[in-house]
């Protein structure tokens, strides 16, 4: 049965959609930049209906509910306590890592990151004279799993900061215990600092029937976790990026006094509806949250079922996010990418992740869109 709350999505063209105006004009389903087509939240809409009729819209602050709405929800979903004067609100994740960049790293430091990964995690560090450094993911049954030798390796004197997306966008790896604190140990024994994206924090697809949890990498019992700064949003849980709002956690004082500088006076400040949606998300948004990891999860199994049989496709299901990595080398097919687009399906092209021969499918739109993609997602493979 198909939930009423997501079976069908309001119509996006021209509406200055950066998902939907990318094809505009050309008969191509979009499921490429990670926003979904649902509605957001009742709760998150009443209470942004609330925040206009207000009618005053200047310059912001942090709102005194916004850190503590946050630390309710940390604490409520993933036993994560933290301090509400540490958060610090942000437009979004990607300018928190820009900001980090500048704040804990000198011109020609070095940064970490795991691939494929997100674009911005490959370009910022440039963008801001600071140079990455890549450690790949290895795909290993059931699951993509960092490779500890390959990270002890990567590391260099310049080395300052270990960028993790956790859980992992494209792979959806939820990381394990075991696996954060040999990225602590490490950081600790080099003296990094561990920036961790944890934006997909609460779309986890099997933890409430008895799959892999959340484990921030700041609430690990060492000294590494201690410093690190936790980047969070409500935006891909409850479809609220276009409001821009985030959280930035920064346990250090002399951080934190520093952070907005950092910035270069770049940084500008939330929006004022950007943050009563995220505080509505955090208080109320749990049971919207539950009914859309269930549609996501029945969703997750149409993919896999259709990449099984497509030959030459592979993929890993995603214990993690709305978004489906799936490896096309295996179809002799040079431009993956450019097939799908052929065929009417507008995916992400694996090579801006670092990973050339994959596509990046985003499965968070109503069931009969899903549907059709998946039909000409086998087209674009038809021998």
């Amino acid at each position: 049965m198909i939930d009423p709350l997501f079976s069908a999505c309001p119509e996006r063209h021209g509406t200055g959609s950066e998902k939907w105006d990318r094809w505009a004009g050309r008969d191509v389903i979009p499921v490429w930049v990670a926003d979904m087509d649902f509605r957001t939240d009742p709760a998150v809409l009443a209470a942004l209906h609330e925040r206009v009729e207000h009618g005053v819209f200047g310059y912001t602050d942090d709102p005194p509910g916004f850190a503590p709405s946050l630390a309710a929800h940390l604490l409520r979903r993933h036993g994560f306590a933290i301090d509400p004067d540490h958060v610090r609100g942000i437009t979004g994740v990607v300018p928190g890592l820009a900001v980090t960049a500048r704040l804990l790293a000198a011109a020609d430091d070095e940064i970490i990151s795991f691939t494929p990964v997100y674009p911005p995690f490959l370009n910022l560090p440039g963008a801001a004279g600071r140079k990455l450094t890549r450690v790949p993911l290895v795909a290993a049954g059931d699951r993509w799993v960092i490779d500890h030798d390959a990270l002890a390796a990567a590391v260099s004197p310049r080395t300052r900061l270990i960028w993790l997306c956790h859980p992992h966008n494209p792979t959806g790896t939820v990381f394990s215990a075991a696996d954060l604190l040999r990225i602590a140990d490490l950081a600790d024994r080099h003296d990094l600092t561990v920036i961790s994206d944890e934006i997909w924090s609460d779309l986890l697809l099997d933890d409430d029937v008895g799959g892999p949890r959340h484990l921030p990498f700041a609430s690990l019992d060492h000294p590494a976790a201690r410093r690190a700064i936790t980047l969070v949003a409500p935006s891909k849980t409850w479809n609220v990026a276009g409001l821009c709002c985030a959280a930035a956690i920064v346990p250090d004082p002399d951080q934190r006094r520093r952070w907005r500088a950092a910035g270069g006076g770049l940084l500008p400040m939330v929006n004022s509806l950007g943050y009563a949606a995220a505080e509505a998300a955090w208080r109320h948004g749990e049971a919207w949250r539950q009914r859309l990891v269930a549609v996501l999860r029945a969703h997750r199994q149409m993919v896999m079922d259709s990449v099984a049989t497509i030959p030459g496709l592979a993929s890993i299901p995603p214990q993690a996010t709305y978004l489906v990595w799936i490896d096309c080398r295996g179809t002799g097919v040079a431009d993956p990418q450019a097939a799908c687009e052929a065929a009417g399906l507008g995916t992400s092209d694996g090579r801006d992740f670092g990973a050339p021969g994959f596509v990046r499918l985003n499965m968070a739109c109503p069931t009969p869109r899903l549907e059709e993609a998946l039909r000409r997602l086998r087209r674009a493979f038809a021998r």
